[in-house]
C-alpha cells in the first residue's frame, strides 16, 4: 500500500514490545483477544452499486487499449517491415513506449481499481517488458489517491457498526492507500487491564463499490485479452485469455478478506517456530466481509536501509533472510507470500534479544530482527506436480544437468510443441557454465562479449525462439522477480549459488530427491561444495574453450537484437527457479535504478 503520511503518528517503539501471553512468549503476534461479540451491522449506508458500464468506463478501457494496438500494428509491425523507415521506427520506439505508459499511468490514477492492480503488475514485469514501461509504471505502488475518509467509515459502520463500541480511539486520516482498499491506524477498547488507550491495530478496509468495479473492468480486459490473441506470435507463446482469468482469480482472492484472514493465520502456523520471521495476530472477532483489524507492526520498510543500520541491523543478513524464507515457501511448504514488495515487508530489531551482546562470539554481528509480513491477500500456492518439478529443477541446477533441467522446464510447460530440446539442453548448459558462481554485482553487469559468444552459438534458438509463458507463473515469477530486486538492493555481493546448493542439496539428500539419482546426484554436487565456485567455473570454462583472456567490443552494435534475445532466453531458462540468471539479470539493474530515484 502507498503511505499518505511522511511520519507516521505513532513511534516505531510504541508497538515494538513483542507480545506475551499469561507471561509466555507469545509466537507471530498471537494476541490475547477480548471476549467481544460483535456488534450487529446495520444496513449498508452505501447508494446502490451503479452501472459502471454505463458510465463511460467499460468504453474508456477498450478505447484506450484498442488504441495502443492499433498504435503497435502501425508502427511496429508494418512499419517496422518497410525498409525506408525501419530504422526510425527501432530508434523511436523506446520515446513511444514510455509516452503510452505514461498515458496508461494518467488513466488507472484517474480511474482506479483493476487499472492500478494491472500497472503494479505490469511495472514488476521487467523479465518480459521494455524499460520505458515498467519504470514509467513504478509509480503506481506509491501514487494511489486515497478514498474520502468519509466513505470508507460507512463502510466499516457498515460492516461492524458503530466504531465507538469497538474502538478506543480512530484515526480518520488514512495511513496507507492501496487500489482496492486503503488502511486506518486504531486502539481497540482497553481490557481491564490496560490503560486508557487499548490494543494498537490497523484497519484495513475495501473501497465502496469495489466488486462492481472490479467486474466492469475484468470485462473491459478481457475483450482486450482476445484481441491480442489475433496476433500469431502472442498467440503461439501465450494464451493471454488464459492469463487474464488467472489475474482475474487473484484480483477476487484479494477482496475476500475472510479468506485473507486465513492466509494470516497459516502463515503464523508456519513461523510459530521461527525467530526470524513475524506475523501480525489478526483479531477475527472485529474482522468482517470487507473489513479487517489487524495488530499494527509499523516498522522502517525493507528498502529503508539507513533505518536498519541505525538501529545496528546488518542489510545483508536482511537478504540472506528474505532469500532464505522465500526458498522454504515456495519449494518446500508450496505456499507463499505473492506481493512481497516494500510496502508488504517490514524489519523490526527484536525487543527480547538484549543488545548490544555480551556474549563475545555475536559482536560484530547485526542485531537480531524481525522480518514482518502484511497483505495476505494475494498468495500463491504451488500444486504437487508443479512443485515436483520445480524441485527437479533445483535438483538439476544444482547438479548443472542441462538434459534433466531441459525435462523439468518441458514438464512445467516453457517450451512451444516441436521445440529442439537437445539443443535447449546444450544452450542451458553453457549459459549455467557462465554465470555459476557469481555474484548478483557480477550477474547485473554482463560481459558484452560473453553475450555476443552465446548469440553466436546458439542463432538458431534465439531466432526461433520456442518458449512460451506458462499460465501457472504469472505470480511465482512477478513474486520470485521481486524478491530477487529487494535482495540485490540490500546486497549485491550475495551468493544466491549458496541457496541453490542448500536447498538443492537437500532434496538430493531427501526421499523426494532420490528419483533424481542420489548417488549420481551427491557426486555431482560435492565439487562445487569443496571447490570455490569461481575457480570450478573458470576451469569448466577452460575445460571447454570458452575461457576468454582479450574481447573485441567494436562489433557489439551488430549484436543488439542478439543481446535482447539472450536476456529472454536467460529468462525462459531460469526464471522458473525464481534464483537464476533471467530474473538476476533484469531485475537487480531496475531495482537499483529505482533505490537510486527513491533517495
Amino acid at each position: 500500500m502507498a503511505s499518505v503520511h511522511d511520519e507516521p503518528s505513532i513511534e516505531y517503539e510504541s508497538v515494538a514490545e513483542r507480545p506475551y501471553l499469561n507471561g509466555t512468549y507469545s509466537p507471530n503476534g498471537r494476541l490475547p483477544q477480548p471476549e467481544q461479540p460483535a456488534a450487529p451491522a446495520p444496513a449498508d449506508p452505501e447508494p446502490a452499486n451503479h452501472n459502471f458500464r454505463s458510465d463511460g468506463r467499460f468504453r474508456r478501457i477498450l478505447t484506450f487499449f484498442a488504441r495502443v494496438i492499433l498504435h503497435l500494428v502501425v508502427w511496429d509491425i508494418i512499419g517496422g517491415r518497410l525498409p525506408l523507415v525501419r530504422t526510425a521506427v527501432r530508434s523511436s520506439r523506446p520515446r513511444r513506449f514510455r509516452r503510452w505508459a505514461h498515458r496508461f499511468r494518467e488513466l488507472a490514477l484517474n480511474m482506479g481499481g483493476v487499472m492500478i492492480k494491472l500497472g503494479q503488475f505490469l511495472s514488476a514485469r521487467v523479465d518480459v517488458l521494455p524499460p520505458e514501461i515498467t519504470e514509467e509504471l513504478q509509480g503506481l505502488q506509491d501514487e494511489v489517491t486515497p478514498e474520502p475518509s468519509g466513505r470508507m467509515i460507512s463502510v466499516i459502520r457498515a460492516e461492524l457498526g458503530p466504531l465507538e463500541a469497538r474502538f478506543a480511539r480512530f484515526e480518520e486520516q488514512p495511513m496507507a492507500a492501496a487500489s482496492l482498499g486503503q488502511t486506518h491506524r486504531a486502539w481497540l477498547k482497553p481490557r481491564a487491564d490496560e490503560e486508557e488507550v487499548g490494543t494498537a491495530v490497523v484497519v484495513k478496509v475495501q473501497r465502496p463499490n469495489i466488486a462492481a468495479i472490479v467486474e466492469t473492468d475484468l470485462a473491459a480486459l478481457r475483450i482486450v485479452a482476445r484481441w491480442t490473441m489475433r496476433y500469431k506470435p502472442i498467440a503461439r507463446r501465450a494464451d493471454v485469455p488464459a492469463l487474464m482469468e488467472e489475474f482475474a482469480k487473484t484480483l477476487w482472492e484479494e477482496l475476500d478478506y475472510r479468506a485473507e484472514v486465513e492466509n494470516a493465520e497459516r502463515f503464523a502456523e508456519m513461523y510459530a517456530d521461527d525467530p526470524r520471521v513475524y506475523i501480525p495476530a489478526m483479531y477475527r472477532q472485529h474482522c468482517a466481509d470487507r473489513v479487517i483489524v489487524m495488530e499494527n507492526v509499523e516498522s522502517p520498510k525493507i528498502t529503508d536501509i539507513a533505518a536498519m543500520e541505525a538501529a545496528g541491523i546488518n542489510p545483508a543478513e536482511v537478504a540472506e533472510t528474505l532469500l532464505d524464507v522465500y526458498f522454504d515457501q515456495v519449494f518446500g511448504e508450496g505456499f507463499f507470500h505473492a506481493d512481497p514488495h516494500p510496502g508488504n515487508l517490514f524489519i523490526r530489531p527484536r525487543p527480547d534479544v538484549p543488545w548490544p551482546p555480551e556474549d563475545e562470539d555475536k559482536i560484530g554481528r547485526g542485531r537480531p530482527f524481525w522480518l514482518i509480513f502484511v497483505d495476505f491477500g494475494m498468495v500463491g500456492r504451488v500444486p504437487s506436480l508443479m512443485g515436483d518439478n520445480l524441485r527437479q529443477v533445483l535438483v538439476s541446477v544444482t547438479q548443472r544437468d542441462g538434459r534433466k533441467l531441459t525435462e523439468a522446464y518441458q514438464n512445467l510447460g516453457f517450451f512451444l510443441p516441436g521445440a529442439d530440446m537437445v539443443r535447449i539442453a546444450e544452450a542451458q548448459n553453457a549459459v549455467l557454465d557462465r554465470i555459476w558462481g557469481r555474484n548478483l554485482l557480477d550477474l547485473s553487469r554482463p560481459d558484452p562479449a560473453e553475450i555476443e559468444e552465446l548469440g553466436q552459438e546458439f542463432r538458431d534458438l534465439l531466432f526461433d525462439f520456442p518458449f512460451q509463458i506458462p499460465q501457472d507463473f504469472i505470480y511465482l515469477g512477478r513474486a520470485l522477480g521481486i524478491v530477487s530486486g529487494l535482495v540485490a538492493q540490500l546486497d549485491e555481493q550475495i551468493n544466491p549459488w549458496y541457496y541453490i546448493e542448500k536447498y538443492g542439496e537437500a532434496l538430493v539428500a531427501s526421499r523426494d530427491g532420490q528419483r533424481f539419482g542420489l548417488e549420481t546426484a551427491w557426486q555431482l554436487v560435492r565439487p562445487y561444495l569443496n571447490t570455490p565456485a569461481q575457480v570450478q567455473r573458470l576451469l569448466t570454462l577452460a575445460e571447454n574453450g570458452r575461457l576468454r583472456v582479450q574481447t573485441d567490443r567494436d562489433t557489439l552494435r551488430q549484436y543488439e537484437r542478439i543481446e535482447k534475445r539472450i536476456g529472454q532466453l536467460g529468462w525462459s531458462i531460469l526464471g522458473a527457479a525464481g534464483m537464476l540468471s533471467g530474473t538476476l539479470l533484469y531485475l537487480n539493474r531496475k531495482e537499483k535504478e529505482k533505490g537510486e530515484s527513491d533517495k
